[in-house]
């Protein structure tokens, strides 16, 4: 029973800062690569930024310099730090587990993040 539970969303002010947690249950976690990914009003799901379970991070143009991921394998958790938000940051933003080699793709239900103008 995979679960990936995502927590920190909220309504921020442009500038502002918020950091995102998942926990994970149910998978080998440090085995899987693992991914924020977003949605925002109108828009495709695009990732916004990865921690490979080899160490690798990567990061979607348009948050670079401004989030951070981390992962905490000895807590299943991986984080985002967001900071200078801007209102384009609104979307739902949800957790990913993937591990190809296996078949593994799961998804949290997402945390929602409004930043005001």
């Amino acid at each position: 029973q995979v679960q990936l539970v995502e927590s920190g969303g909220g309504l921020v002010q442009a500038g502002g800062s918020l950091r995102l947690s998942c926990v994970a249950s149910g998978i080998i976690f440090s085995a899987y690569t693992m991914g924020w990914y977003r949605q925002g009003p109108g828009k495709q799901r695009e990732l916004v930024a990865a921690f490979t379970n080899g160490g690798l991070t990567n990061y979607a143009h348009s948050v670079k310099g401004r989030f951070t991921i981390s992962r905490d394998n000895a807590k299943n958790t991986v984080s985002l730090q967001m900071n200078s938000l801007e209102p384009e940051d609104t979307a739902v933003y949800y957790c990913n587990a993937y591990r190809p080699v296996v078949l593994g793709d799961f998804w949290g239900q997402g945390t929602r993040v409004t930043v005001s103008s």
